[in-house]
């Protein structure tokens, strides 16, 4: 995982993005459709309609970066607003990209033994 800074915030472009876009066209959704600044140092994260791919979009102060990832199988858990935006923490972010729900994580627990 890519290490952010600490005030780095995370917000996911809810409803669908067209995965054609590249840099400049996601950077322009975030200015418009989510009113915020593309170069601020924030992660934006967009997701096709498909479901199987993301985008990501991160000024990391001397450039744009975009990385994309798709899943082989299964999709990418995505709120079901279809304007606005929502935050996540860097944890949320990690479980969306290995495909886990970050919405409901559970803990896994191992019952002990009576002994």
């Amino acid at each position: 995982m890519i290490g952010f800074p600490a005030s780095t915030r995370i917000w996911l472009a809810a409803g669908i993005t067209d995965m054609r876009a590249g840099m400049n066209g996601l950077a322009a959704k975030v200015e418009t459709a989510l009113a915020e600044d593309p170069f601020s140092g924030h992660v934006f994260v967009f997701r096709g309609r498909r479901g199987d791919m993301i985008k990501v979009l991160w000024w990391t102060g001397d450039g744009l970066c975009l990385l994309a990832k798709r899943l082989e199988r299964g999709r990418f858990v995505w709120p079901q607003a279809d304007s606005g935006s929502v935050a996540l923490t860097l944890a949320q972010l990690s479980m969306l990209l290995e495909g886990i729900d970050w919405r409901r994580p559970e803990r896994t627990w191992r019952p002990t033994s009576a002994l």
